[in-house]
């Protein structure tokens, strides 16, 4: 049974609310909320970290990086899959507003620990 990519970004994201959950929500949300957010290199340097589904998953959720891959059909995926550790994403990056980007930022963060 083949797992959807959106089902594996909710489990991502469900499981970065419960840890947010158990330590002082109200003081990690204004220490998330303020915290200086890392450079676009800084930002494609860990989302290219990621495996693939992983990677996948997160580039899904974040509506723009999607809508990049998906103006390309099939054929973007595949290229992406082949290509995504070495091709550049800080320009899609960087033309998210503050709120992806944040967005972003946790989303990887949720997949590195998931490891």
């Amino acid at each position: 049974m083949r797992i959807p990519i959106a089902l594996i970004a909710l489990a991502l994201c469900s499981g970065h609310a419960a840890a947010a959950d158990t330590a002082a929500p109200r003081q990690k949300a204004i220490t998330t909320a303020t915290a200086p957010l890392p450079d676009g290199k800084q930002i494609e340097k860990e989302l290219q970290s990621l495996p693939w589904p992983r990677f996948r998953a997160v580039i899904e959720t974040i509506p723009k990086l999607k809508a990049d891959v998906d103006a390309y059909g099939a054929f973007g995926w595949e290229y992406v899959k082949a290509n995504y550790k070495t091709h550049g994403w800080k320009k899609n990056v960087d033309r998210l507003d503050e709120v992806q980007k944040r967005q972003l930022v946790d989303l990887i963060r949720s997949a590195k620990a998931a490891k």
